[in-house]
């Protein structure tokens, strides 16, 4: 019953298909990138494409950019067609054979993002995962409660299963990871400006020493020329 009650939370069989799916959890995704405080096309970037050398183009939802010239990708493309049944479904089997059936569409998408390899796009850049984004968190939960080993699954793909919550959390660290990144190169900046500054006060010393030395070898000679 509870599990009825967020069928609200995403589009339904009337209102959508798989692509209307695909652009509401690419809005979802949107919104937790701007509540991250990253900067879009700064510290990430959206629908990037890439061709490899076979000729075959990618094109990764989002790209995170993280210091040191690596990259993360974040793909929200699962479908909810089988999650949607099973949330509005009053029969026990359908509802079964529905969550059955939502996990199994994990695992293809799953499969699928494991054979597009993705890290390939940015070579040793980028890390050797790719994080699946699911834009509703009981979907993320029941697909869970129903294969607890989906998660570990994935992870030896080099897949990340990841729910709004858990993909916030993430890019939440990636951004206080920016920020002290940032923190540091100012702080070197200073540092060389800080240094250059001296230098500068340093040769000025000297000028106005010698400044002195010359004026004191001009009132010597003017002693001298009136004696």
């Amino acid at each position: 019953p509870e599990q009825h009650s967020i069928a609200h939370s995403f589009p339904t069989r009337r209102s959508s298909d798989l692509k209307a799916q695909g652009n509401w959890g690419e809005v979802i995704l949107a919104s937790i990138l701007e509540k991250s405080g990253l900067r879009k096309d700064e510290e990430y970037f959206t629908q990037l494409s890439e061709t490899l050398e076979d000729g075959r183009r990618l094109q990764p939802d989002v790209v995170v950019k993280l210091p040191d010239e690596k990259f993360l990708i974040v793909d929200s493309k699962v479908s909810l067609t089988a999650f949607e049944r099973f949330t509005s479904s009053d029969d026990e089997i359908e509802m079964a054979s529905a969550l059955k059936q939502h996990v199994l569409s994990i695992k293809s998408h799953v499969k699928g993002l494991s054979e597009k390899n993705y890290p390939q796009i940015y070579a040793d850049k980028t890390p050797d995962f790719v994080l699946l984004f699911i834009p509703v968190e009981p979907a993320f939960a029941a697909a869970l409660q129903n294969e607890p080993n989906l998660y570990n699954e994935a992870f030896q793909k080099n897949i990340v299963i990841v729910s709004p919550s858990t993909l916030l959390a993430t890019l939440f660290t990636i951004n206080t990871i920016w920020k002290r990144d940032r923190q540091n190169k100012y702080a070197l900046e200073i540092a060389d400006r800080g240094g250059a500054l001296y230098d500068k006060f340093v040769g000025f010393v000297e000028s106005m020493n010698d400044i002195g030395y010359r004026i004191g070898q001009t009132k010597d000679s003017y002693d001298l020329a009136m004696t």
